[in-house]
């Protein structure tokens, strides 16, 4: 990646007030991480074994967010939901995208996330799109957002560089990712390994 492709997301961070999001590999894109979208202390202990073979891919279904400030307070909520409410001792993903086109670290790369049952959770990486794409589409730097992110667990050796992507709803009983995000994820990676 040229200087002038990593600057220009920096740019725009520090515009947002984002100023301290990290871009976790060259042109892998910025990953605004917990501290920055006030994310509560994580009480997890597990870890992951990389590389991983598998992404989970799901939505949460709740509010959409367009921009860094609904973003964060969606991460905050959705943390929230899975803390107070369900008993994780975090939130369950490990990275959350927002339609703001900006990836926020749950439990990064290397924590064992709750978010696809005790079989699946060991296993893979779990990666929500905030709000509920049943009747529509993520936008485009969403989706990008997510592709970058993956690219870059393979770069980084978190992932497999033959990971098979699932939809929530390929390894759970339920409607996740939604039928539309669902239709788009078919079209990316299906490798068998």
């Amino acid at each position: 990646m040229s200087r002038r492709c990593a600057l220009v997301p920096w740019a725009l961070l520090a515009l947002l007030g984002l100023g301290a999001a990290q871009e976790d590999e060259p042109c892998c894109g910025p990953i605004v991480p917990r501290r920055e979208w006030g994310a509560q202390a994580s009480e997890c202990v597990q870890s992951l074994n990389q590389p991983l073979r598998y992404v989970v891919v799901s939505h949460t279904a709740g509010s959409v967010c367009n921009t860094p400030v609904l973003c964060r307070q969606q991460a905050q909520n959705v943390q929230h939901y899975h803390k107070q409410t369900l008993g994780f001792c975090d939130v369950g993903y490990n990275f959350l995208i927002g339609e703001d086109g900006l990836v926020y670290e749950g439990r990064g790369w290397t924590g064992k996330g709750e978010h696809s049952g005790k079989s699946w959770n060991s296993k893979s990486i779990g990666i929500t799109f905030m709000g509920n794409y049943m009747e529509r589409t993520p936008p485009p730097r969403a989706i990008r957002a997510a592709k970058s992110l993956l690219a870059c667990g393979v770069a980084k050796g978190a992932l497999h560089p033959k990971y098979e992507v699932k939809g929530h709803r390929d390894v759970q009983q339920t409607l996740s990712p939604g039928d539309q995000l669902y239709e788009i994820i078919q079209t990316w990676p299906r490798h068998r390994v």
